[in-house]
């Protein structure tokens, strides 16, 4: 069962676990945006209901996913806007799944948690960011969807302890890719790059947020799903990073899609919400755990979505 299955991540995992011969159900309060679920059940229903998750568990499963919160990227996130909404709905979503996923309805049980919740005062050199798993204390994440994230994470490990829930925890670090949201303001840098590069004019400008030297890491969604799919199946329960270690600059990140466009672009700062200096994935534990980390080159899964992306705006245009 996967948890906002009509979401970008909850789509491809529904996906990916179709194709090893799952029989899956799919929750969400919609279906994916781009395409038809792939899941043989998909129930449309508010988590936030806990008599909506409580029906959810009529029968038993091996695996349950549980991708479901209120989410965005640095424009829903990073204003102080949407704060209340995004503690309140995630929280509510994970407390009702934390109390109805008992030990003996779910063989294991995978949350996914953020990047977000590691300390501020460790990434303000975009150069130097500390992020591994043993930095997140003490706490100091940079904004409420961080916190909500490391809130649950120990609701999670508290029902593991007293419960027996078999659960498994990632920190994903910022997952781009096809079939995800890239307008309404929602969408994540990856996506939002390519849809203003993609829509720009040969010759003109494209804006960023900030002076683009704020240095993130990108994973792209086949990364993740093989990452998320073997930590399930390991034995690990403590939180994990699932993110890629080839960190860049928002500014190189654009340069690098206006070249894979072929337009002629110049870029324009502006004022607008950036987050933490710097943030990339720390690997050593996930290797250490797994045996395996992400290896995909950055460019080759950008090419991949800015082909995707410029799809979209091209039926968008001719609509």
């Amino acid at each position: 069962m996967v948890f906002g299955a009509g979401g970008f991540i909850g789509n491809h995992l529904v996906n990916r676990l179709k194709s090893e011969g799952f029989w899956v159900r799919g929750v969400d309060v919609k279906y994916p945006e781009f395409g038809q679920t792939k899941a043989d059940d998909f129930i449309i229903g508010d988590l936030r209901d806990a008599k909506v998750v409580e029906s959810l568990f009529f029968r038993d499963f091996d695996e349950v996913y549980q991708l479901a919160a209120d989410m965005g990227g640095a424009g829903y996130l990073f204003t102080g806007e949407n704060d209340a909404d995004v503690i309140f709905n995630s929280a509510q979503v994970n407390l009702n799944t934390a109390k109805y996923c008992t030990a003996d309805k779910a063989g294991r049980l995978f949350f996914t948690s953020s990047a977000c919740i590691y300390p501020a005062y460790n990434q303000t050199d975009p150069d130097n960011p500390v992020c591994g798993e043993k930095s997140a204390y003490p706490a100091d994440p940079e904004s409420d969807y961080g916190w909500e994230k490391l809130f649950s994470e120990r609701l999670y490990q508290a029902f593991h302890r007293n419960h027996g829930i078999n659960v498994r925890i990632a920190r994903y670090h910022n997952i781009f890719g096809p079939l995800g949201t890239w307008q309404g303001g929602r969408e994540k840098a990856p996506a939002a790059l390519c849809r203003k590069i993609a829509e720009a004019t040969d010759g003109t400008e494209m804006e960023i947020w900030g002076d683009g030297r704020q240095t993130r890491s990108f994973l792209y969604i086949d990364e993740c799903i093989e990452g998320t799919v073997r930590l399930m199946r390991s034995d690990y329960s403590d939180p994990v990073n699932i993110g890629s270690e080839e960190m860049i600059s928002i500014a190189d990140l654009a340069e690098a899609i206006i070249k894979l466009s072929g337009k002629q672009l110049k870029i324009q700062s502006v004022e607008g919400p950036q987050g933490v200096r710097g943030r990339n994935s720390d690997n050593r534990l996930i290797a250490e755990v797994l045996g395996w980390k992400p290896e995909q080159p950055l460019i080759q899964g950008l090419a991949t979505t800015y082909q995707w992306i410029a799809s979209q705006v091209a039926i968008k245009n001719h609509v």
